[in-house]
């Protein structure tokens, strides 16, 4: 081989791992060009907390929603325009979604401290992170890299978000096809341990379950009393109940004790669990019973979760502002 091909064939070899660490998340990514990343974000919701305790649920949701559709690329977070049509205005979304206030102070300190630089879709992970860990639950590297989309997929938002009123094969379904398996599953699942929803998102649970004209037989007697007088029959839809009635604000495993006590408050909480022969069932128990081990699966699912389909190296833009296209 001549020297001329040696030289050109290590120019290849170095291109295609250049390409490749562009596409790898790292949590050091910020380390030179915003080193305070972590802390600027922990502090705006640690304030954010204080007006309001549902933001912390409210932001890892954010996330949720935004990888599950194209990807962890911020497009959950644009709003309408000529040539967008906002996933927020989608079905799991629309009246329901919420936190972005909270998303644009973060934008905005960190705009103040290192311009230009933090993607809002990393905003959006980082965010998850701070909000379990500053509810009591585990705290994580966060890997980082992402970019922002400048599209949004209201089409994709409608079919690919996992829905309260799904069984356990639907939902299986929509995680393994974004590359998460059933560990993933349930420990994602007990994000519930914290947060509120809306009477509408269970009243079908309560009266006339699959057209039987009784409540759902798998809920527990007196948690569905309580739950019959917070969300009468003919009641606001948007009454909002504690997903986890035991520890509302607290980020724990309460969420799968409540599942064996028949408390699980969405027909998708209550499915891992009742689910005749499921394989989730041993992994709901372990989770109860083993505190470590669910927040060791949660960080990692977590990990799992934000690695949907980044946009990465010249992908996509850092937004200046998370509602809308640079330019926009």
């Amino acid at each position: 081989m001549s020297s001329q091909l040696r030289v050109a064939a290590l120019l290849v070899v170095l291109l295609f791992l250049l390409e490749r660490s562009s596409a790898q998340l790292n949590a050091t990514f910020y380390s030179i060009s915003c080193p305070n990343v972590s802390s600027i974000v922990r502090g705006v919701i640690q304030q954010a907390l204080q007006s309001d305790a549902r933001n912390g649920a409210s932001l890892i949701r954010l996330h949720f929603h935004d990888c599950f559709v194209n990807g962890c690329d911020g497009s959950i977070l644009l709003d309408n325009s000529g040539s967008i049509q906002s996933e927020k205005d989608a079905a799991p979304n629309a009246n329901s979604t919420r936190g972005f206030d909270v998303v644009d102070d973060i934008k905005t300190a960190l705009e103040n401290s290192c311009p230009g630089v933090v993607s809002c879709a990393d905003i959006l992970a980082l965010a998850a992170e701070a909000s379990v860990s500053l509810a009591g639950g585990p705290s994580w590297n966060v890997l980082l890299g992402r970019r922002d989309s400048t599209t949004a997929n209201q089409a994709g938002a409608n079919t690919s978000i996992p829905s309260p009123f799904e069984n356990l094969t639907e939902i299986t379904a929509k995680f393994s096809a974004v590359g998460l398996d059933t560990t993933d599953l349930v420990a994602l699942s007990g994000a519930h341990t914290f947060g509120r929803a809306q009477c509408r998102t269970f009243s079908s649970r309560l009266y006339n379950f699959s057209g039987s004209g009784n409540p759902d037989p798998t809920l527990n007697s007196s948690y569905l009393a309580t739950l019959q007088q917070t969300c009468p029959q003919n009641g606001s839809s948007t009454t909002l109940a504690n997903l986890d009635p035991t520890t509302p604000d607290t980020f724990d495993n309460n969420y799968f004790s409540n599942l064996e006590n028949n408390q699980g408050l969405l027909l998708s909480d209550q499915e891992l669990l009742s689910t005749s022969g499921a394989a989730t069932i041993s992994i709901v128990n372990n989770f109860s019973a083993n505190q470590t081990a669910f927040f060791q699966s949660f960080a990692q699912s977590m990990i799992n979760m934000g690695n949907i389909s980044p946009l990465t190296g010249s992908s996509g833009q850092i937004r200046s502002d998370c509602k809308k296209v640079n330019g926009g």
